[in-house]
């Protein structure tokens, strides 16, 4: 008897794996209403087609790039997404994390111009849509506990 493709891993890793590969309705990640608000610097909204409605700052997406690199950094540094990277002992100026600019890539995504000059990662509507920070989506995905508002 083969044991092969069988694993064990504790209920919480489990709900995150899970979470993580939930898929979504066709209506979940079409986006209905997209606000880019970079005059005010606050961040990215989106109204989606199955009225869901997520927000994020600008400095928890730039910690969240989906791009290879900043992948391998936040492996690396052992951080989840949209959190920061500490911070040196001898701090430099850092340009705000926000982007100077931002376009549509086809019907999928949005990618930004980052102020520190990054402009490596596309931001899937799927890929937003699953690291949405509202309270029910946060529940869902085993990242906060007791019951979603």
């Amino acid at each position: 008897m083969s044991h092969e493709g069988i694993r064990f891993v504790p209920k919480d890793q489990q709900v995150k794996e899970e979470a993580q590969t939930r898929t979504f309705s066709r209506a979940a990640i079409t986006p209905a209403k997209v606000r880019v608000m970079i005059s005010e610097g606050k961040g990215l909204e989106i109204d989606w087609s199955d009225g869901h409605k997520s927000a994020w700052s600008f400095a928890w997406l730039r910690e969240a790039c989906p791009c290879a690199n900043c992948n391998e950094e936040r492996k690396k540094d052992g951080r989840k997404l949209g959190q920061p990277k500490p911070l040196p002992v001898l701090p430099m100026y850092t340009p705000p994390r926000r982007p100077s600019g931002a376009h549509a890539v086809g019907r999928y995504a949005i990618q930004f111009d980052w102020l520190d000059g990054h402009t490596g990662g596309i931001y899937s509507w799927d890929y937003l849509r699953s690291i949405c920070q509202c309270a029910e989506c946060r529940f869902a995905s085993g990242e906060s506990t007791g019951t979603p508002n």
